[in-house]
């Protein structure tokens, strides 16, 4: 066993990634109760920490549970799950997957472990990983994911020997795995290692000068650079109205969808898109502020605002706030759209947009004035939060709701599964 993984060992991998590969038998490291990775995306550490896990398990343990987990198991499966597989099938060992019951066992020679599959979605998740009793556990994107679920995992490894592993990128400097691990790696008996890009050597120069292009703001310094830092000033930096805006739009537009932040003491948000080449339009916007008009609007008032909105235009949907319970209602009552409501992960939903921006996904009309000013003043909170400003965010607010149901993977809710105790 022990020949047949040095052999495989790829000598491509980074000094870093080396580390990863062996501190678990290495006499500098392998005292050590955790390991941590965090920096850069694409910087290497879910490769070398996945592959690297699969190998002290199989070696230092035969018959056991080990947890695998994630945000959700789509993610988990693209990114973890389906490379692993196909190392270990490199080392020659046997992986049966089911995939109902979201575990794989893996055989290697006379020894044989299971790998169980977790999603940590929310708070609740932590109930799922209960009564299961762990030889280790490796976490993906550990910044994501609840602490209680994470602490309930910690909790499960009981097997004398086990281990921990965790990779993240970076969020803010008061996060709690930051604080509560990192800051504290000597206490916790801790091996934390920061990752660059410059720490997978699989990147070529021209994909490095890609990613420091494609990110701005907190995401460049959190994703390219790797710091924990606190988000503060433009939420969107990387908006420009030479890049972003047009001022006549396609004639071959194929789809429209609509958008939409209601308020009532508060500005009601809604934009109608259009689809063309791949690129969503923000064709014309609805934007009302009761403050400033002096006066206040009713749901059929501004479902009037919405038919003529969307005049002319084959919507597929109209994408709601959540908390617009009596908007919505009015909506469905008249019988010509279809209603969907909103996803509204706040932060989720910014890196969202902040990526379709990035990659000109999404244009702006330069007749819809309020998004453009929005764009110019919408602000992070600055106290220490990843949290932005609840002010001038009413059409961002619509947008982050449109960009999260057009422009993005669907992804399923987390699992859920009956563990004998």
């Amino acid at each position: 066993m022990n020949k047949r993984i040095r052999k495989k060992t790829d000598p491509r991998f980074s000094k870093k990634q080396q580390i990863v590969m062996r501190w678990w038998k290495d006499d500098k490291y392998k005292h050590h109760d955790a390991i941590l990775c965090d920096g850069s995306v694409r910087s290497g550490k879910t490769t070398a920490m996945s592959q690297s896990f699969l190998m002290w398990a199989m070696e230092s343990f035969n018959g056991q549970n080990f947890g695998i987990c994630g945000k959700t198991l789509i993610t988990l499966r693209r990114n973890v799950i389906d490379p692993l597989v196909s190392f270990a099938k490199s080392l020659r060992m046997n992986v049966d997957i089911k995939v109902s019951k979201n575990y794989f066992d893996v055989k290697s020679g006379a020894r044989k472990n299971r790998f169980y599959l977790f999603g940590g979605k929310d708070e609740s998740a932590a109930a799922l990983i209960q009564g299961i009793t762990l030889a280790g556990v490796l976490i993906d994107e550990a910044a994501l994911l609840p602490r209680s679920f994470i602490e309930q995992s910690f909790a499960r490894c009981s097997v004398s020997g086990s281990k921990l592993w965790l990779n993240c990128n970076p969020e803010g400097e008061f996060h709690w795995l930051k604080r509560e691990w990192i800051d504290k790696r000597e206490e916790k008996n801790l091996l934390y290692l920061h990752f660059t890009l410059d720490d997978n050597p699989s990147l070529s120069q021209s994909i490095k000068r890609r990613y420091h292009r494609l990110y701005s703001g907190v995401f460049y310094e959190r994703f390219v650079l790797g710091k924990w830092v606190s988000a503060e000033g433009l939420v969107y930096p990387m908006f420009d109205k030479a890049r972003h805006t047009f001022a006549l739009p396609p004639e071959n537009i194929t789809r429209f969808a609509v958008s939409c932040d209601y308020g009532t003491v508060n500005p009601t948000s809604i934009g109608l898109w259009g689809e063309s080449g791949g690129v969503w339009l923000r064709l014309k916007e609805y934007y009302f502020d009761s403050r400033r008009e002096g006066c206040r609007r009713t749901d059929e008032e501004h479902y009037t605002a919405l038919e003529q909105l969307c005049e002319g235009a084959d919507v597929e949907r109209i994408i709601v706030d959540p908390s617009a319970s009596s908007f919505i209602e009015c909506i469905k009552r008249h019988k010509r759209f279809t209603v969907t409501t909103a996803k509204n992960d706040v932060l989720a939903g910014i890196g969202r947009v902040s990526d379709a921006l990035a990659a000109g996904k999404i244009k702006i009309s330069c007749t819809c004035l309020d998004t453009i000013r929005e764009f110019a003043l919408y602000r992070w909170d600055g106290n220490g939060k990843d949290a932005p400003l609840k002010e001038n965010d009413h059409a961002m607010d619509d947008i982050r709701y449109f960009v999260s149901e057009y422009l993005t993977d669907k992804e399923d809710s987390f699992f859920v599964m009956a563990l004998d105790r």
